[in-house]
């Protein structure tokens, strides 16, 4: 290849043809399209936002929820946060409240919802340890059930699976006993094992995996 020729096809970063025609209407190209994709990226991200402020007046502005009935938001896993705005969305899950605040979302804001809180960094509720006898029984409860198997050891969930490792006690609580119930229903799975906890079981897995 001639000199002329390697000249030509140099790189635009090459110092010698940064001002030559092409690279300059290269240039001018990039930052067109820059210009043309911030302010819709700016809109998505300010409009996710929005949305997640709705959030914010039951699971806190701060990640902390105001109400210890309340699931905390921030740091949950991301595909599990998509799972229940979608079950909402259907009817699955059924809770009065966000059931109202999904009538009012598409699908296609759950995963950029979903994608906001996982994100963030989970929050420290200052929960207190379990007590040792009551952390003993948990742990027999948690072994013979093999909750680890999906919420892993350090129980901070992956995937579509939560995080509840200090999650709200009384949320905690109450889910569970939902699941054992039936009324709450989005997880055949969770409802049938869970039928198998009594109350104190129950009791001393809230109280010990809030204080993780």
């Amino acid at each position: 290849m001639s000199a002329d020729k390697m000249t030509r096809a140099a790189p635009c970063n090459d110092p010698e043809r940064r001002r030559a025609p092409s690279c300059s209407l290269i240039g001018v190209a990039l930052l067109v399209a820059l210009a043309a994709a911030t302010p819709t990226a700016r809109a998505v991200a300010d409009d996710v936002t929005a949305k997640a402020a709705v959030c914010a007046a039951c699971h806190g502005e701060d990640g902390v929820p105001l109400d210890k009935s309340v699931p905390v938001l921030w740091g949950q896993q991301q595909g599990y946060i998509y799972v229940q705005l979608r079950d909402y969305k259907l009817g699955n899950r059924k809770n009065e409240l966000m059931q109202a605040v999904v009538a009012d979302l598409e699908k296609a804001d759950f995963m950029p919802l979903a994608a906001y809180f996982a994100a963030k960094p989970w929050p420290n509720l200052e929960q207190p340890t379990a007590p040792p006898a009551v952390a003993k029984q948990a742990l027999v409860v948690a072994g013979s059930a093999g909750c680890t198997g999906c919420h892993l050891e350090a129980y901070q969930g992956d995937s579509v699976v939560p995080r509840v490792s200090g999650q709200t006690e009384a949320y905690l609580a109450a889910t569970m006993t939902a699941f054992r119930s039936g009324a709450r229903a989005n997880n055949s799975w969770m409802t049938d094992l869970l039928k198998t906890y009594s109350d104190g079981d129950i009791a001393a897995l809230a109280q010990y995996l809030s204080g993780l």
